[in-house]
């Protein structure tokens, strides 16, 4: 069997990290916690792609790119997780599985952060545990592709 391909979708504000409140996102940058994802990657044999953008359009249509190209999903959408319809749309119809991440405890902060439009449409969500989130939820996804691949 091939390889499996992880498609990490960043959303909105992301490209902060580094410079964002260290307190809720750690101090690693975008460039350097996708240095760390793709090692987590190769250690429970997956290869990543990454992207990242500050426009939900751009967001939608690189979901909607990874039907055919990508195995599953590992997805941050930032702010738009509490509202953004047209993501959860998008994510619906690639008919991916998909593991939702975020760096900051969610469930521990502002009343609005603990709505999670798309964490229905996923096998599982992993909040608050910074930058290891990615490791759990890459173990996770490639658990979740290998129990369905049998």
């Amino acid at each position: 069997m091939s390889e499996r391909r992880i498609a990490v979708l960043h959303g909105v504000n992301l490209n902060m990290l580094g410079l964002r409140d260290p307190a809720h996102y750690g101090t690693l940058t975008l460039s350097e916690l996708e240095a760390a994802i793709a090692e987590s990657a190769a250690e429970v044999g997956v290869n990543t792609e990454f992207f990242q953008t500050n426009h939900e359009g751009a967001y939608v249509e690189r979901l909607q790119l990874a039907r055919g190209r990508a195995d599953g999903l590992i997805l941050n959408p930032g702010a738009w997780t509490h509202y953004s319809w047209a993501i959860r749309d998008a994510l619906e119809l690639t008919e991916l599985p998909a593991v939702e991440v975020h760096l900051s405890d969610i469930n521990a902060r502002e009343e609005f952060r603990r709505t999670s439009v798309i964490a229905d449409l996923c096998v599982g969500t992993v909040a608050g545990r910074g930058a290891e989130g990615y490791a759990d939820a890459l173990a996770l996804l490639a658990r979740h592709l290998q129990e369905t691949a049998a």
